[in-house]
């Protein structure tokens, strides 16, 4: 028997008691402790104890219009993040991850600055400013272990401080299928524009709107006034990663992916901002927000306690 997936629960600490200034991040029941920090405040930051502490860091900004990432290790942390202060003119925003005690030591850093080296390779969101992928030190069984639990609640935790890296939208035809034989098919939806030659499909999984692989949608973004847009910005990010691959005047979606939201699926479809919830339609010609209407009218409220 499978035991249900648990929640966590994360403690957010604005230091200076602004949202765009210095953070912790801490979880319970986990030893690691996370320090995000604008570049602007990286002397403020190195009063800290935690930078004087072994652990791996990111470094997080852009080169020449495309987000830019760099992954390293130290036994001081601080030291080496004022090293590329003089060296990396690109970044402005740094991530330390260290646990509480500084129990951390040389092997166990250089293991997470490969594994997320590796990680951050096959999501392939973010160009990365180091060279090869490091080897993983040879650690003993109980050490990797875990190691591997504590990388699993690092990629758990930076999302949640917009670190959004390693955050995988691919999805597989496994990830798409139902949990078990008995479990209702996923919603299906369609939005198709003639004009433009563009059919797309979608399935809401798991919570998830995944337009599937074969899809076809707009070649490049036309929305005009709206170049700057997230959505633009995201339509870009797919070609970049080969999710959409040009074919004749279309792009076809070579991979499923998982959108935030109808409304981004749609958008970048569509090549301009776009109504998902009206857009999108059943195989019956219900669209998203009828479809959703009809579901929340059958579903049953829970009583209070």
């Amino acid at each position: 028997m499978t035991a249900p997936a648990l929640g966590r629960s994360l403690e957010l600490y604005y230091i200076d008691g602004r949202p765009d200034g210095m953070l912790t991040a801490e979880m319970f029941n986990w030893t690691g402790h996370v320090l995000m920090l604008p570049r602007t405040q990286l002397l403020e930051a190195m009063t800290r104890p935690e930078t004087a502490y072994a652990g791996v860091y990111l470094l997080l900004g852009e080169l020449e219009g495309e987000p830019l990432a760099y992954i390293g290790e130290s036994e001081e942390i601080g030291s080496r993040i004022k090293n590329h202060d003089l060296k990396k003119d690109w970044w402005t925003t740094a991530v330390l991850v260290v646990t509480a005690g500084n129990k951390l030591n040389k092997a166990h850093v250089r293991y997470l600055e490969a594994r997320l080296i590796e990680e951050a390779r096959v999501v392939g969101r973010t160009r990365l400013d180091n060279g090869t992928n490091p080897p993983r030190p040879t650690l003993s069984e109980a050490d990797v272990s875990k190691m591997e639990a504590f990388l699993q609640n690092i990629l758990l935790v930076l999302p949640a401080v917009r670190v959004d890296l390693f955050i995988q939208r691919v999805r597989t035809k496994a990830a798409l299928a139902p949990p078990t034989a008995s479990s209702p098919p996923p919603a299906h939806f369609l939005l198709t524009t003639k004009k433009h030659g563009v059919h797309a499909e979608a399935v809401l999984v798991a919570g998830e709107f995944v337009v599937q692989a074969g899809s076809k949608a707009r070649l490049a973004w036309e929305g005009k006034g709206s170049e700057a847009t997230s959505y633009a910005q995201l339509h870009q990010e797919l070609r970049n990663e080969k999710v959409l691959l040009p074919e004749g005047p279309v792009c076809v979606f070579a991979k499923s992916y998982a959108f935030s939201s109808p409304s981004a699926a749609a958008a970048v479809v569509n090549g301009r901002p776009a109504n998902g919830t009206v857009e999108w339609k059943t195989p019956t010609g219900q669209t998203y927000k009828e479809w959703e209407a009809q579901q929340l009218a059958s579903a049953t409220t829970a009583s209070p306690a």
